[in-house]
């Protein structure tokens, strides 16, 4: 039977046609979800097309990505700038309309989304976003942020854990403007192995069940329920049929002919992305989102008035400004650490650089998935978010891969700047939305301490080998590992100063001597790598070293100077801004002509790159063992005298 409502069936055919035009993708979701999308889009969502970066929008996320014709569709129809010829282009090279969602592709799109579970837990951070920054800026008579955040999830977006760890949070902090519609359709994988709503209810949540996903009038009741719960975060389970309207699931891309039966099915006769002139106006949200949005700049107008001081600020932290004057208040700092020459652990360094930043940054908002007296994320101005009351500090639980979407819904928000700490060995827990921060350029901020076999005796599990170079491997993933306070700080200004790269920051729980160094190479931390030790004369070979092992590299040089053998040591703290450098400076610091070694205590893969095909790598490309962590340099030979030995070694070929 066709659907009552014709915006639901220009949904299905703009789908299909896609879908049948480019030989590939999901009509069924989008087709099951129609009805949904109608009263969400055309009776609740407050956004406008003209504006698709309007502060006070709703945001709206398609978890389940794979959807994207739905989304597509949707923009298309309410006039988003999103021309019919584009979704004629579906997944062709170069068009706005990629097979998963894409933000910088596509306007309108809040998330880039596919791995399913991850626009979830996007969909968290952006409800906690509106919430805290509701918490800062609004003022009686002034609430200048007031808006919803709405996710649509799938069956194997609720069955992936980083869904469980989402759902625990966003019920805990009582995220009662965040509203989950689930196409309910029971086609998943290999299906379901829990109670989806027992399990919601479990985590705080408001939990609408058996609503008919196929009927706009069921969704729009119920959508008004949601918004009068002021408690809880709601999960609305629609019962829907995959590829409602088609002749089979359309789970996979229809032939013509099906695509003609369906057409039938539908009663649309209308040529293929044809639609007519009195649905485009039905579903026009260009006037109604310009009213809506002028009305809110009306209330800014007298905002800024009244609160000139909480306006500026706001309007600074749309725009992803920095604070005034904030690069040279950061050289002063590095100055003053510098005199000091405090031997500190760099996880401790840390936590003093996010207090210092934070002083400047009322945005910064921290937390941490592991024990806060192990990542030292919390500093001592922090102030715990609690419901309803705010805050600037996050216990995320040991809930790595949660922590990570979270903080990418924080970014995609706008209006904070978000770290989360972990242990390294476990940021693997998070590597998939780690990919997806970069990916979608975002600047979110990752402190991993214990940072190599340094942290002794919780031994293999606990120690990192790999994660080093598997976190560099990331295209637009910054990383950092810091061997002093000096290093430390100039990390935190380059994961501040990023505007589209996260940045992962690699953290001793060792103490580390602070290297004397003059001015210029203090400036010189910024460009990722640079000389710390010279050559005393004629250059005989290089030592490349990062975090721990760079004063066993200066030990080294300092063994090798006493030989008569004149070396360099470089600190390469990030390759990734290193390799931004120009090839004057890159060629200045490590010239190719001269035999170079890297020591670094993890997997040895990638620092060919730098020490070339005559080189060499001193490091661990086998797992840990559990000692303390003296006994394991030595046992592993991360040491001065087999740095000296295998230097001496290049220089003899």
């Amino acid at each position: 039977m066709s659907p009552t409502d014709p915006r639901a069936d220009a949904l299905r055919a703009l789908s299909l046609d896609a879908a049948l035009a480019a030989g590939a993708g999901h009509p069924g979701m989008p087709m099951g979800m129609a009805e949904a999308a109608v009263a969400l889009w055309g009776g609740h969502l407050k956004h406008n097309p003209l504006d698709p970066r309007w502060p006070d929008r709703d945001r709206f996320v398609l978890s389940d990505g794979h959807g994207s014709l739905l989304l597509y569709s949707l923009l298309h129809l309410t006039g988003y700038p999103l021309p019919m010829s584009e979704l004629k282009r579906f997944r062709r090279l170069h068009s706005m309309t990629p097979g998963h969602p894409e933000v910088g592709y596509t306007p309108g799109v809040e998330a880039s989304t596919g791995p399913l579970g991850q626009g979830l837990a996007n969909a968290v951070g952006m409800a906690l976003a509106e919430r805290l920054l509701a918490a800062e800026f609004n003022r009686d008579g002034f609430p200048v942020v007031d808006h919803r955040t709405y996710a649509f999830v799938g069956d194997g977006c609720l069955m992936e854990g980083i869904s469980h760890e989402a759902a625990a949070l966003a019920g805990a902090w009582r995220l009662a403007k965040l509203t989950v519609l689930h196409g309910d359709n029971g086609t998943a994988g290999d299906g379901s192995a829990d109670d989806t709503a027992a399990r919601f209810r479990a985590c705080g949540w408001n939990v609408i069940d058996e609503v008919d996903g196929h009927s706009v009038a069921a969704v729009d009741e119920v959508l008004r329920a949601a918004a009068a719960q002021t408690e809880k975060p709601t999960l609305i389970r629609c019962r829907t049929a995959i590829g409602q309207g088609a002749p089979t699931d359309a789970g996979a891309p229809p032939g013509a002919a099906e695509i003609a039966t369906a057409r039938a099915a539908l009663g649309w006769r209308h040529a293929p992305f044809e639609i007519p002139r009195p649905l485009y106006d039905a579903w026009d949200a260009r006037q109604a989102g310009a009213t809506r949005q002028a009305r809110w700049e009306a209330l800014m107008a007298a905002y800024r008035a009244k609160h000139r001081k909480l306006a500026a600020e706001f309007d600074r932290r749309q725009r992803g400004a920095l604070p005034d004057k904030f690069a040279a208040r950061a050289a002063r700092q590095a100055k003053a650490l510098q005199a000091q020459g405090a031997a500190l652990a760099t996880r401790e360094a840390s936590r003093e650089a996010i207090a210092f930043f934070a002083r400047t940054m009322p945005e910064l908002i921290g937390g941490s998935a592991a024990p806060n007296g192990s990542s030292l994320t919390r500093w001592p101005a922090a102030r715990p978010f609690r419901p309803g009351a705010g805050g600037n500090y996050l216990h995320y639980g040991a809930r790595e891969f949660g922590m990570a979407g979270i903080i990418n819904g924080l970014q995609l928000h706008g209006g904070l700047r978000a770290f989360g700490g972990a242990f390294l060995a476990f940021s693997d827990y998070a590597r998939n939305a780690l990919r997806m921060a970069a990916l979608m350029r975002l600047n979110s901020i990752h402190v991993f301490t214990h940072d190599s076999i340094g942290l002794g005796e919780d031994g293999p599990a606990h120690q990192p080998v790999e994660q080093l170079a598997a976190l560099r491997l990331i295209p637009n993933m910054d990383v950092w590992r810091p061997c002093d306070a000096v290093e430390t700080l100039a990390a935190w200004q380059a994961a501040l100063e990023h505007a589209h790269t996260p940045t992962s920051l690699v953290l001793s729980r060792q103490e580390l001597p602070c290297q004397s160094r003059t001015a210029q190479q203090v400036a010189d931390i910024r460009k990722g790598g640079y000389v710390l030790r010279r050559e005393g004369g004629p250059l005989r070979a290089i030592l490349i070293a990062t975090g721990s092992e760079v004063q066993i590299a200066v030990a080294a040089w300092q063994e090798l100077a006493a030989r008569g053998v004149h070396a360099r040591v470089v600190s390469m703290p990030s390759c990734h801004v290193f390799d931004q450098q120009e090839p004057a400076y890159r060629h200045t610091v490590l010239p190719f002509t001269v035999p170079a070694l890297a020591v670094e205590a993890g997997a040895t893969a990638g620092w060919g790159k730098y020490v070339g095909r005559h080189g060499a790598a001193i490091g661990i490309d086998t797992f840990g063992e559990s000692a303390p962590a003296g006994e394991l340099f030595r046992h592993f030979g991360i040491t001065a005298a087999r740095t000296v030995a295998a230097a001496l070694k290049l220089i003899s070929h």
